[in-house]
C-alpha cells in the first residue's frame, strides 16, 4: 500500500526520535492539506497518540489520557489496518496507556503495532539511513526534545498574533466612527423633522 510522505516521516519520529511535538506538526499539517482523505479520522488519532505520549512523558497524565481516550474514540469506528498497523492490539496499547495514567504508573514509550512488514522496513531503512536509533528510549532525549513546545522559537506566532489584534481594533475602531457618523446623520434627521 503507498502510504503518504508525511505518515512514513511521522512514524520514523515517532520510534527513532520520539520527538512527538514533531509527529504532531507532521500529520495535522498533512490532514489540514488533506481535509477530504477517507482517512482523515485517523490521522487525527494518530496525532492524539503523538500528544498523549508528549503530555505523559512531561507527566501530565490527565492531558495524556484525554489524549489517548480520543484516539480510542476514533479507533471504535476506524479500523487503523489501513494504515498498517494491528487494530486490536493498538486498541489494547491506548487502554492500557489511560490505565496507567490513572494509576500513574511510570510512563513507557508506545512501539506502534506494525502490521505491515514492508512498512516497518521502510522506515527502519530510513532511520537508519540517517543514522537515528529505531525504538530509541525516551531516556535517552535531552529536555529540548521533552519540552520542545516551550523551547520553540515563536516569534512568527506572537507576530502574527500581534498583527490579528491590530486588525481586530482597526475594524473596531472603524466601525465606532461609522456608529457615530450614523448617529449624526439620525440626530440631523430629527432636527429637520422638527423644523417642519
Amino acid at each position: 500500500m503507498n502510504y503518504p510522505k508525511a505518515y512514513i516521516e511521522y512514524l520514523i519520529q515517532f520510534h527513532a526520535t520520539r520527538d512527538y511535538f514533531e509527529c504532531h506538526e507532521l500529520l495535522e499539517e498533512y490532514w489540514k492539506e488533506h481535509p477530504e482523505d477517507p482517512l482523515a479520522q485517523l490521522w487525527v488519532c494518530m496525532i492524539q497518540i503523538a500528544v498523549g505520549q508528549y503530555h505523559e512523558r512531561r507527566g501530565q497524565r490527565r492531558g495524556a489520557r484525554l489524549m489517548y481516550k480520543g484516539a480510542l474514540a476514533k479507533l471504535a469506528q476506524h479500523n487503523s489496518a489501513s494504515l498498517g498497523l494491528v487494530h486490536d492490539e493498538l486498541v489494547e496499547i491506548l487502554e492500557a496507556r489511560v490505565d496507567a495514567c490513572r494509576s500513574y504508573d511510570e510512563y513507557e514509550d508506545i512501539l506502534l503495532p506494525f502490521s505491515d512488514n514492508g512498512l516497518l522496513a521502510l522506515c527502519r531503512e530510513q532511520a537508519v539511513a540517517r543514522d537515528l536509533t529505531w525504538q530509541l528510549s525516551s531516556n535517552e532525549l535531552s529536555e529540548d526534545i521533552i519540552y520542545r513546545h516551550t523551547r520553540r522559537d515563536r516569534s512568527e506566532v506572537i507576530a502574527a498574533r500581534e498583527a490579528a489584534l491590530q486588525l481586530r481594533h482597526q475594524q473596531a475602531e472603524l466601525a465606532a466612527q461609522d456608529m457615530t457618523k450614523d448617529k449624526e446623520a439620525v440626530e440631523g434627521n430629527e432636527k429637520k423633522a422638527d423644523r417642519i
